[in-house]
């Protein structure tokens, strides 16, 4: 193993949205899908676009084919069915609504979405969960690809400082954007993002199921920049 630096207690979480906290899959595919029926392109299976889910929206259309102005259309028929219908479609993972209030009791949360947050924090509204977040931090709706590093960047300013605090993502992209703040990431396996992927950026711990998540951000205490298999972490 790399030769260990300071060892750091976390004292705060950011959370990411989509494959964390709530499974998105289904208005996600569907939305995607009827922004493609409105501009006359053909849709796509669900399950080949599960994959996309995660990323900014307009990189994302931009990457199934749409080009210059219709990527922009395609994001805003997205949006009115999203906005509609996110609510109704959208649950929150088994087990992570006990997770987040036995963790709001003992430490400050943060949502750090690439979703807008004009999108995101009406969702976590309806389902019950706004009250556990010090604050909801996601790109505006003018913003075309915030990357996820600046996205958590802003989030820490919600934290007291200075704070110590660890990421909770199920994708690569949470996982580098925390590394750019010096920030360790467990990776959670109920998301959209294999233990693969999530090793392979350097999660600092893997999650396999929401019980685990509460022991693993409460009693581990952390090495700066040493990434670690999920099995030798959730021995500390």
């Amino acid at each position: 193993m790399t030769s260990l630096r300071a060892r750091r207690i976390t004292d705060a979480v950011l959370f990411d949205l989509d494959g964390v906290i709530v499974d998105s899959r289904v208005p996600f595919a569907r939305s995607v899908n009827a922004a493609f029926a409105a501009h006359d392109l053909p849709t796509r299976p669900d399950d080949e676009l599960h994959g996309y889910l995660g990323p900014p929206l307009h990189g994302t259309f931009a990457r199934l084919g749409a080009t210059g102005p219709l990527v922009q259309s395609c994001v805003d028929a997205y949006r009115r069915r999203y906005s509609a219908m996110a609510a109704a479609e959208t649950p929150v993972f088994a087990g992570m609504r006990a997770v987040i209030e036995e963790l709001a009791r003992a430490l400050p949360l943060v949502v750090a979405t690439s979703k807008p947050r004009a999108l995101a924090e009406p969702l976590l509204t309806d389902l019950g969960l706004r009250p556990f977040f010090r604050a909801v931090v996601g790109p505006g709706l003018d913003a075309e690809d915030e990357r996820k590093a600046v996205t958590i960047g802003r989030a820490l300013q919600e934290f007291a400082a200075p704070a110590s605090p660890v990421m909770v993502g199920d994708r690569k992209f949470d996982v580098a954007g925390a590394r750019e703040h010096a920030i360790p990431t467990i990776g959670v396996l109920w998301g959209i993002g294999s233990a693969d992927e999530l090793r392979e950026a350097g999660a600092h711990a893997l999650a396999r199921v929401p019980g685990e998540l509460s022991p693993l951000v409460t009693t581990t205490a952390y090495r700066d920049h040493v990434s670690c298999d999920v099995a030798d972490m959730s021995r500390r």
